[in-house]
């Protein structure tokens, strides 16, 4: 079992990516030409409740552990990446670094297959 302090910073990381992805949508609904932003939030918005989803999967011990966890942290990663660097390219007109957000999308991409891995990883079942 994990140490419960790895759950508790990804529900706080998640509640961030939550707080955050609502912040920018609704930035982007009154700021003109804020399509960036609108995605920047798509993306936090479905990766925090992906994040929740994963540690109550493997919470639940449904899905491998090890797995689990590193997909989560993807997807914590990935996302501040990928939504970060349009955020940074609709305030400051660069971006965090070539490629930023290609990266994290293929970082989330790699996360979710991760996930489906986590789920078909066949679990030990503890010996009596």
């Amino acid at each position: 079992m994990p140490r419960p302090g790895l759950f508790r910073i990804l529900v706080v990381l998640a509640g961030l990516m939550g707080a955050a992805g609502v912040a920018l949508a609704a930035v982007a609904a009154h700021q003109p030409d804020a399509s960036r932003l609108a995605s920047a939030s798509s993306m936090l918005l479905f990766h925090a409740t992906a994040v929740l989803a994963t540690l109550l999967l493997t919470e639940r011990r449904i899905i491998h552990m090890p797995l689990g966890l590193a997909a989560a942290f993807g997807f914590v990663l990935a996302t501040a990446l990928f939504a970060g660097d349009l955020t940074l390219r609709q305030y400051a007109g660069h971006a965090v670094f070539p490629m930023a957000a290609p990266v994290g999308g293929t970082l989330l991409i790699a996360s979710w297959l991760l996930l489906a891995a986590a789920a078909i990883w066949p679990r030990r079942v503890p010996r009596n």
